[in-house]
């Protein structure tokens, strides 16, 4: 390897590794309403439906950006939407950490999902142009094995930490971060992708930002039928487990099985740290297998087997609640999956395009179903209140929610097997 392919790979290494370090962010405000629900309960008075509306707030705006933060990848390049991510989602941790109101921290939470849409597809991009596409679902397990650290902050560690500096210190805090990242990201990505012989120009005719170019680019990707099968399996899986573990399982804990704040957060720091875990077996699995679809199949089927198990038996030793959410996060991990066939499925200049409209079927159930089994509690509720007044649910109330959120993820698997085999290989052509 010459010296100036040495220098270009420890760039382009450096600067996946400021994105991945943003995309940690990214995920610890994704789960943060977790690990702090009781204080949100406290501090805004809220039903558990509107909890579930200012928790899906992220997931709303995350949805709604997907495609085009993939339009804006492919044509633009990252540099400048990761700057301004950084800023936006900077200035929405200022709100939501200093909100006085229900309505304002909506809106701070709403602004905290803008600005951290923008990450991922960004870091699929990088590792799409920068690195060997055998090795891509790989490096994106590892990117997101990282990443996951943020989600298991937002679990035991953040409860911790809410209850000695108060959660509004921790979002201040975030604001600060949130623009550092995003500067940091503006510095390191100017040679490496934004100048020739680069990551975004070793592939000669990137698309312009040209609006012809464009809808012809995502007209390719939504009429391909191959697409829409990962879009089912990412709705089910990845929406399950977004609002389960991003919002539903500490109240869950808690409520039904009578476990404390700390064990609770525990157990979703331990799905977590199973998901990170999940997402580095499954892809180096898949890419030394050469075979995505047995994976995603086996592993869909688990999680949903898993759920059955919540839905059917009643209290649990702690060695076995444990070790199911553990066994959880490994089985939800099989859907990382699809954003590789997304790539595999679709052209490689579009690789943007069609890992966002993936990755928009899990945000758009984590929108829908956050909410929704809130108010399916709210339907059902005849429990009491707290002493400050939030409302206490039965075990008959979150088993209706629960149903609803095993359902989509059978969902999910039931498309699994809709999945075109890729070989680990774009076969993009041979489809067209």
């Amino acid at each position: 390897m010459s010296e100036l392919t040495r220098h270009h790979y420890r760039r382009r290494t450096m600067a996946l590794a400021v994105v991945v370090a943003a995309y940690v962010l990214s995920f610890f405000q994704r789960f943060a309403p977790a690990g702090i629900a009781q204080d949100l309960i406290t501090a805004f008075h809220t039903t558990a439906s509107s909890l579930g509306v200012l928790a899906a707030t992220y997931f709303y705006v995350y949805t709604v950006m997907q495609v085009p933060t993939g339009v804006l990848v492919d044509t633009l390049g990252p540099r400048l939407i990761l700057l301004l991510g950084g800023l936006v989602g900077g200035c929405g941790s200022l709100l939501f950490g200093t909100a006085p109101s229900f309505e304002l921290a909506i809106l701070g939470r709403t602004l905290i999902g803008l600005g951290v849409s923008v990450t991922f597809i960004a870091m699929l991009k990088i590792i799409a142009l920068s690195f060997d596409e055998r090795r891509f679902a790989s490096l994106v397990g590892v990117s997101m094995l990282v990443g996951n650290l943020g989600s298991v902050l937002a679990g035991a560690p953040l409860s911790w930490l809410a209850q000695v500096t108060g959660w509004r210190a921790v979002f201040l805090g975030l604001a600060g971060l949130s623009v550092l990242l995003g500067l940091a990201c503006w510095r390191l990505l100017r040679s490496d992708v934004d100048m020739p012989g680069t990551a975004s120009a070793v592939v000669p005719g990137r698309p312009r930002f040209d609006r012809t170019v464009v809808l012809s680019g995502l007209l390719s990707v939504l009429r391909n039928r191959d697409t829409w099968p990962g879009v089912c399996v990412n709705f089910g899986i990845s929406g399950s487990f977004f609002a389960f573990a991003g919002l539903w399982a500490t109240p869950f804990l808690t409520q039904v099985h009578g476990m404390s704040r700390a064990i609770a957060a525990n157990h979703v720091s331990l799905y977590f740290a199973g998901f990170a875990l999940g997402c580095v077996s499954v892809g180096t699995l898949s890419d030394r297998l050469g075979r995505r679809k047995p994976v995603l199949i086996l592993s869909s089927h688990l999680y949903v087997a898993i759920w059955l198990v919540w839905l059917l038996a009643g209290t649990l030793p702690l060695s076995v609640s444990y070790s199911l959410f553990a066994l959880m996060g490994l089985t939800t991990a099989g859907f990382t999956l699809t954003w590789a066939c997304a790539k595999e499925l679709n052209p490689p200049l579009l690789s943007g395009m069609s890992t966002s409209v993936t990755n928009m079927g899990g945000f758009l159930a984590g929108a829908i179903l956050q909410p929704l089994v809130g108010w399916v509690m709210d339907r059902t509720w005849q429990g009491g209140l707290t002493a400050n007044g939030a409302r206490l649910y039965t075990s008959d109330d979150f088993h209706a929610g629960l149903l609803l959120l095993a359902g989509t993820a059978a969902f999910g698997a039931l498309f699994a097997w809709g999945i075109r085999e890729t070989h680990c290989r774009n076969v993009w052509r041979q489809a067209g």
